[in-house]
């Protein structure tokens, strides 16, 4: 059992939530993206004093990795760096997307369905991921870039929940619809709490020093004319 920080900032919405033996207790949301380099040490602040805790009640602080937003991932990844190097803690990187499965699969439950989370990564790009209910990964994170026959073999097999900010302009390409499902989804830190728990159980720290967010692909930046 272990009391742990989640942070997540991957995307334009940005969260952090408090939780303990896989169980959310308070969870806290930013939806201004340029806002989250300002609100996130705000937002640790007041959960661990409302909940009537320190910094040295922590077991460990869990972090969105990525894929994601550059900016984001930076902000969440050096935020919770800097955490626990203050409170002398150890960080655990979560997956972005798998996060996302684990926040979809606990809405709906479908034992029988695949979970394909994604975020837009620009043009007809996106970072996706797919996984079964159990969360094992069907395909591993990265960059995909899209045409109307993608998945197709996937979607032959069973049925498959899309969803993330990506997800929108894939339903407009997509040849066939069968076994395709599109659903709203809103990210947050509280759906790190169980995956960040068994992280924990499983000792799975990464090097403070020296880790750094999954970005899937190179950062590119239009040069100026």
């Amino acid at each position: 059992m272990a009391l742990i920080l989640n942070i997540d900032t991957a995307t334009t919405i940005g969260s952090v939530s408090l939780s303990h033996d896989g169980q959310v207790l308070q969870t806290m949301v930013n939806e201004k993206q340029q806002d989250h380099a300002a609100t996130m040490i705000l937002f640790v602040q007041q959960i661990l004093r409302e909940q009537g805790m320190t910094a040295a009640a922590l077991d460990a602080i869990a972090v969105s990795a990525g894929p994601g937003s550059y900016t984001g991932l930076r902000v969440g990844v050096a935020t919770a760096k800097g955490l626990c190097y203050a409170w002398n803690k150890p960080l655990l990187a979560i997956s972005t997307l798998q996060l996302m499965a684990q926040g979809l699969y606990s809405e709906i439950k479908d034992e029988q369905a695949w979970y394909c989370p994604m975020l837009d990564a620009r043009r007809q790009e996106v970072f996706m991921a797919l996984y079964d209910a159990g969360l094992n990964e069907i395909m591993p994170p990265q960059a995909m870039i899209l045409e109307p026959s993608s998945l197709e073999t996937q979607l032959a097999e069973r049925k498959i929940y899309f969803f993330g900010d990506g997800s929108p302009k894939w339903e407009l390409m997509l040849s066939s619809p069968k076994n395709a499902i599109f659903t709203k989804y809103l990210i947050s830190a509280a759906h790190m709490a169980p995956l960040a728990e068994q992280a924990f159980t499983k000792k799975m720290f990464v090097d403070l020093a020296y880790f750094s967010p999954f970005y899937l692909k190179p950062f590119y930046s239009p040069q100026k004319p």
